[in-house]
């Protein structure tokens, strides 16, 4: 275990603080929603958020080519359904059961890719968690079913993410990375946000909104992750990172008063015990 230097202590909090701007972003995501609605809260993000990324690490300077051009462009095809299945997704059900969905996508890489029978337990929770989530029967805290599929999508965008972005290898650096897949990303969902809002999109407080949720969901939150993995064993980032669809309920709770039932918050307990789990009992391979 590391040791609690000053180091390790600021990038834990730096990860802490990243998760928590991250949800606070896709709350006020939401509340751009009944203006601009999902598809056009999505191009704002992702639009403004491509912008600053190129300006900040100009990837033209080392372009890609071949095999690694063609996994960075999948990459962003996958970064943009993630955005777009997601953002449809807390349209209809709550920010914290939505985000413990899309998690099962990193989830389902981290145990495909093991085969020790330990990982079978994990599977186990997180199929638990995910059955309590879906919508098998009516009532006040019944979830919308297409917002689930588009939540459990995004999940698998994410999961596609994840692929991509290893496969592009060491090509060019992880910011040059993100800048083209949040580009190109931006070439399809910038389109379909400006048919789906119109003129909506150019009204000067819905853009300030905008610019505030493209640096709380991607610009802020990337740099101070970026600072922690500078600092953090890989497990250690795995298994702070495995808190986040609580810190998303409790977001969703404070700024949205999005309220859980019981079932609904041991769901996500169960989903956050399965990463837990798979982080904490994680070997090393070469």
């Amino acid at each position: 275990m590391p040791k609690l230097s000053r180091p390790f202590l600021l990038a834990i909090a730096s990860v802490l603080v990243a998760m928590m701007v991250i949800q606070s972003g896709a709350s006020l995501a939401k509340t751009l929603f009944p203006l601009v609605g999902p598809a056009g809260t999505t191009a704002l993000r992702v639009g403004f958020a491509a912008l600053l990324l190129v300006l900040i690490f100009k990837p033209w300077r080392h372009w890609p080519a071949g095999k690694h051009l063609q996994a960075i462009l999948l990459y962003g095809v996958c970064l943009g359904g993630m955005n777009l299945m997601f953002y449809l997704a807390i349209d209809r059900i709550p920010l914290g059961i939505a985000v413990a969905l899309e998690f099962t996508g990193p989830l389902a890489v981290a145990l495909l890719s093991s085969k020790r029978k330990l990982d079978l337990l994990w599977v186990a929770l997180a199929v638990t968690g995910i059955t309590c989530l879906l919508p098998w029967q009516g009532g006040q805290t019944a979830l919308d079913p297409l917002g689930v599929t588009l939540a459990l999508g995004a999940g698998a965008c994410w999961a596609g993410y994840i692929i991509y972005g290893q496969r592009s290898g060491g090509a060019i650096s992880g910011g040059a990375a993100v800048a083209i897949g949040m580009a190109v990303a931006a070439c399809f969902l910038v389109p379909i946000g400006v048919v789906s809002a119109g003129t909506a999109l150019l009204d000067s407080s819905v853009l300030l909104f905008g610019v505030a949720v493209a640096l709380m969901s991607s610009a802020i939150p990337y740099s101070l992750e970026m600072v922690a993995l500078k600092r953090l064993p890989a497990q250690s980032f795995s298994i702070l990172m495995s808190l986040e669809p609580a810190i998303a309920a409790l977001a969703g709770l404070l700024i949205l008063s999005e309220q859980l039932s019981l079932l609904q918050w041991g769901a996500i307990a169960a989903v956050i015990s399965a990463s837990l789990g798979s982080s904490l009992t994680h070997r090393k391979t070469a």
